[in-house]
């Protein structure tokens, strides 16, 4: 695949690096209004393949997203590394079966072209000093082949932030886009997971030019296109719906799948189970407020320092036991 423009141009900040594989991704709603969707609320077209991209871009960089109501400081530290200078990117790497899993090369090269093309143009943002920083790119930006099975590129400044900065975001199953291989219906559900729990109503008219469908009934669109939809997210999704139609007005009401109980269980437990460590750390070696704010979100929010957190206590406890040395002797800064 062919640089669309000059690396030589382009300020590479960061390099993303996780191979993990989440249950669910989190959407923000800014890049859904801004990319999947236009000014007049119309869907694009992405084809499933590039809709893969997308979804394992948001996996690799999930914990690195935050709301900047929860998280002031980030937002400054993500100024500080991408906000400064214009054309300013990350560079990201995805192995290719993830994008084709039958193992066609020109399926995995035709989505990096789509994305590297739709929607390219200049893009302006303001950072927190007041200056106006520039990026021109699409989502995506020279895509190559550095590595055997994987593809690299770079995600412009003005992309990634409304990937990682989402103050307003929905949870959507990662496998979404490998179990359903109709790529409307997956922008359907991208869609539907925004609406609130009461539903909307619109007409036939409306429905044809968001998903740009082309159905002459509302009763052809109901039980053509939405029945489909509904039986794939009612297999595999968090989120189905209801509908009813009503001469040219279509109704819909979402409603949560069995799954979303699920995977609401696997989050809780999670979180319960790292809000308990914290506050253990915190109260057997005594750390102060102001010891606890930098480790308790790194171990919160950052999968692979929680694991190394861990696997250093264990040995920091097996060490003491070999000295017969408690290891509540230690607290604060030493003990951290």
């Amino acid at each position: 695949m062919m640089s669309l423009q000059d690396s030589s141009q382009k300020i590479i900040r960061k390099e993303f690096k996780n191979e993990r594989i989440p249950e669910s991704i989190r959407i923000g709603n800014h890049f859904v209004d801004d990319f999947i969707f236009d000014e007049n609320s119309q869907a694009a077209n992405i084809p499933i393949n590039a809709l893969r991209v997308i979804f394992n871009i948001i996996s690799i960089i999930s914990n690195e997203q935050f709301r900047p109501e929860d998280r002031p400081k980030q937002l400054s530290l993500f100024d500080d590394d991408f906000e400064t200078e214009n054309n300013t990117f990350a560079l990201l790497k995805i192995k290719n079966s993830k994008i084709s899993p039958s193992g066609s090369t020109k399926q995995v090269i035709n989505a990096y072209e789509f994305l590297a093309k739709f929607k390219m143009g200049w893009y302006k943002s303001q950072n927190r000093k007041g200056k106006e920083i520039k990026t021109f790119a699409g989502l995506i930006s020279t895509p190559t082949y550095d590595e055997r099975g994987y593809t690299s590129f770079l995600i412009s400044s003005y992309w990634l932030k409304k990937l990682i900065v989402i103050p307003e975001y929905n949870y959507m199953l990662y496998q979404l886009v490998y179990n359903i291989k109709n790529n409307k219906h997956i922008i359907f559900a991208i869609w539907l997971a925004k609406l609130p729990s009461t539903g909307t109503v619109l007409k036939l008219s409306t429905f044809n030019s968001k998903f740009d469908l082309n159905y002459r009934t509302a009763n052809d669109f109901c039980f053509k296109f939405l029945k489909q939809v509904k039986g794939s997210l009612d297999k595999y999704s968090t989120v189905s719906f209801n509908f009813k139609c009503k001469g040219e007005n279509i109704a819909i009401h979402p409603y949560s799948t069995e799954k979303i109980q699920e995977a609401d269980l696997n989050i809780d437990s999670e979180h319960l189970f790292i809000t308990y460590r914290i506050n253990y750390f915190k109260k057997r070696y005594r750390l102060q407020e102001q010891e606890m704010l930098q480790f308790a979100y790194h171990y919160r929010n950052i999968l692979q320092t929680r694991e190394l957190i861990e696997k250093s206590y264990n040995y920091f406890i097996k060490k003491n036991r070999k000295l017969k040395l408690r290891s509540s002797d230690f607290s604060g800064k030493v003990f951290l």
